[in-house]
């Protein structure tokens, strides 16, 4: 496939005890997705839904529309900081309760709290993204998972109301480079603290804002947590174009075990839901379809940091 890297600008994608529903940890030897729905009546929508995510987007199927403003980030002008954890299933990093972080924008009539930062990853190069676009998977997908503060008060609650929930998601590719955010979470002195199940290590001084592309659009559509309860609550949001990371960080998140240190290793990565049926819900972008080749340019294509648009 023809992928995103980091020369192409905006080009679309073509040829511890937590509490809450995103971060809600199966065991590895939990029933897997196909039996969610029948082994809890609390995750029924997993097996009945008809708003399930992930799904492959088709880019002929989505409606450009240009009334979508940019996504908005506010921290406060403070650093990040908070806890990198191996869940057993992925990689996963649970911000402190300060300084809160917040999402607007975009397609989101509210502004939405940074709940967790979700990594997953493949064991091969090319797949291990939960979205596909044109039925081309991606190394690795990060997504960021919110709750609407406005209307509600926890994560929980979120996601069992409307307009409850919201995730971004930027797909990753194996490259030379790599993204100066994901560096910080995958450098040997840190990727070597989570080997196993349970292991946690605590990070600071990160700016989320390094986390985007400098100028990017995005496709945005009505699903569900990829994960049970499977909550059909989620507004997602998918950067349209993609990060990087190295080969040699790539090999150090897939010899992340699942498992503690006194049983067999089995490798952290494919451990995605597999794709869903997209049916009837639109999907909706920021640019337009008709100019692929346009590269994105203006303030509605970056990402706004506490009221002024991102750049570096």
């Amino acid at each position: 496939m023809a992928s995103l890297g980091t020369s192409q600008i905006c080009r679309l994608v073509i040829g511890q005890k937590t509490e809450g529903v995103g971060r809600l940890f199966l065991h590895p030897s939990s029933p897997g997705p196909p039996f969610w729905g029948l082994v809890n009546a609390a995750w029924s929508l997993c097996a009945v839904g008809k708003r399930q995510s992930p799904v492959d987007v088709d880019l002929k199927r989505v409606l450009y529309d240009p009334f979508l403003p940019p996504l908005r980030l506010s921290t406060g002008g403070e650093k990040l900081r908070g806890t990198l954890y191996n869940t057993g299933r992925h990689v996963s990093f649970l911000p402190a309760p300060r300084p809160v972080v917040n999402v607007s924008g975009g397609p989101l009539l509210y502004s939405h709290r940074l709940s967790e930062l979700r990594l997953l990853f493949g064991a091969r190069d090319g797949a291990g993204s939960e979205h596909q676009i044109n039925h081309q998977g991606f190394s690795a997908e990060v997504q960021l998972i919110h709750f609407n503060q406005e209307l509600y008060g926890n994560l929980s609650a979120a996601s069992r109301g409307p307009n409850g929930l919201a995730i971004l998601s930027l797909f990753v590719n194996v490259a030379g480079s790599s993204n100066p955010f994901l560096s910080r979470l995958l450098n040997r002195d840190t990727i070597t603290r989570i080997s196993y199940k349970n292991d946690a290590y605590f990070l600071q001084d990160l700016s989320l804002e390094l986390l985007f592309p400098e100028s990017f659009g995005f496709i945005t559509y009505q699903g569900s947590l990829s994960t049970p309860p499977c909550s059909e609550t989620v507004t997602w949001i998918l950067i349209d174009r993609a990060l990087n990371i190295t080969s040699l960080q790539m090999h150090s998140l897939r010899l992340l075990s699942q498992n503690p240190p006194s049983q067999i290793f089995q490798s952290l990565s494919g451990n995605g839901r597999p794709l869903q049926p997209l049916a009837h819900r639109a999907l909706r972008g920021n640019r337009d379809p008709r100019h692929p080749e346009r590269r994105c340019r203006g303030p509605n294509y970056r990402l706004h940091v506490d009221g002024a648009p991102h750049g570096r």
